[in-house]
């Protein structure tokens, strides 16, 4: 099997070790926490592309991005995807930005030119902290984090290692400075 590859927002380490002492303090029984250097905002999955469409992709997107310039985002909540009692994902909710969601469309449109079919689901801005509960009883909610800010200076083009952990490595990192 091959790697797959995504464009994501990268988090300053501080965010990445804040969110990570957060989740750990909550002790939540969740089946695989995502390690700290794995944390990101997904701004469009690629699956696993044949090298040449990576590449026009990876141009593509680099030219989108110097129209654009940084902008603040707050991670001010957390929640999950899937049944509420029994959650798939645990994820901090990123507050809605219409700057985010023009940097998502803008890399999407950019990889779509050049033949990606990419997902047809809204936008919902997260950062995903851990998957599968594995609580005996039903899931609740823990209290909504402490408002966290940061710059929106970073988009790395992200390649997956399934086998190994972090997962994650930075195959190409585009900044964000107009």
């Amino acid at each position: 099997m091959g790697h797959h590859y995504f464009f994501a927002l990268a988090l300053p380490e501080s965010v990445k070790k804040q969110l990570h002492q957060v989740f750990h303090e909550h002790n939540l029984p969740f089946a695989r926490a995502v390690h700290e250097q794995d944390l990101h905002l997904t701004l469009a999955f690629l699956g696993e592309p044949e090298e040449e469409k990576l590449e026009k992709a990876r141009v593509n997107v680099a030219k989108v991005l110097q129209t654009l310039s940084p902008f603040s985002l707050t991670i001010d909540s957390f929640g999950t995807f899937g049944k509420q009692e029994q959650p798939r994902i645990f994820l901090a909710g990123v507050k809605q930005e219409p700057k985010l969601h023009q940097l998502q469309q803008a890399v999407s449109t950019a990889c779509r030119e050049v033949g990606f079919q990419l997902e047809s689901r809204p936008f919902r801005p997260h950062i995903t902290l851990a998957r599968k509960w594995r609580g005996e009883g039903a899931y609740a909610p823990p209290l909504a984090p402490s408002a966290m800010q940061f710059f929106s200076e970073k988009v790395v083009l992200y390649k997956t290692h399934l086998d190994r952990s972090p997962k994650y490595e930075e195959y190409d990192i585009f900044l964000v400075t107009e």
